[in-house]
């Protein structure tokens, strides 16, 4: 692609958002390799203007549209079955208050993506020693805060549910409290199992009505 020769910062950060969607969709590119390579490949520069950048709202909608035009039924299959499956792990995890986020929540997930989890505990260790005790085998990482960089990293859990990777970030009690304010654009930022369903059920009704 040919550096962009308009110099209007919205249509710039509509092309962007349009490229970086396609290597999130296609490549399962996270957001900021995806922002940062669809703008060197639209500016011609390595180190834009902020203002020309989309945000990670404007790239998800644009990973939509993309998805809607060329990725139809495989997604949706897709969506379908790590949906079913974040539900099982959360109904087995029920007692560490899980909750649902990333792309399977707000049902962009492609074969690129895992199932992420947030669980609220007295204590990682909790978790950790549940999931040993049910022989299912962990490793250990850290992810940062979702409240920002004020707070320290937690510990994450990943591990395998019917070869499907699960990644559960472990969080305190107190962490939950302003958690479930929506997004800017409305949408929520995590659901717990009861959410899920509803959101599952919503989908099945549009289906049946289109």
């Amino acid at each position: 692609m040919n550096p962009s020769q308009t110099n209007d910062p919205q249509a710039l950060r509509s092309q962007i958002a349009a490229a970086a969607a396609r290597l999130i969709a296609e490549d399962g590119a996270d957001y900021d390799t995806a922002r940062r390579k669809a703008a060197r490949k639209v500016l011609g520069v390595d180190q834009p203007a902020p203002n020309v950048l989309p945000d990670n709202l404007q790239i998800e909608d644009e990973v939509r549209r993309y998805q809607a035009l060329f990725q139809g039924p495989q997604q949706a299959a897709r969506l379908f079955t790590l949906r079913n499956l974040a539900l099982e792990v959360m109904d087995a995890l029920a007692e560490f208050r899980p909750y649902l986020t990333g792309p399977v929540l707000n049902g962009t997930a492609t074969a690129h993506d895992d199932i992420h989890l947030q669980l609220f505990a007295d204590s990682a260790k909790e978790v950790e020693i549940f999931l040993l005790n049910k022989n299912i085998n962990i490793e250990l990482s850290e992810t940062a805060h979702f409240k920002g960089a004020r707070h320290e990293p937690v510990e994450t859990v990943s591990f395998l549910w019917h070869n499907e990777a699960v990644h559960a970030q472990l969080y305190e009690f107190e962490d939950l409290r302003g958690a479930l304010k929506p997004r800017p654009d409305g949408r929520l930022q995590r659901v717990d199992a009861a959410g899920l369903r509803k959101l599952m059920t919503q989908d099945v009704t549009l289906e049946q009505d289109e």
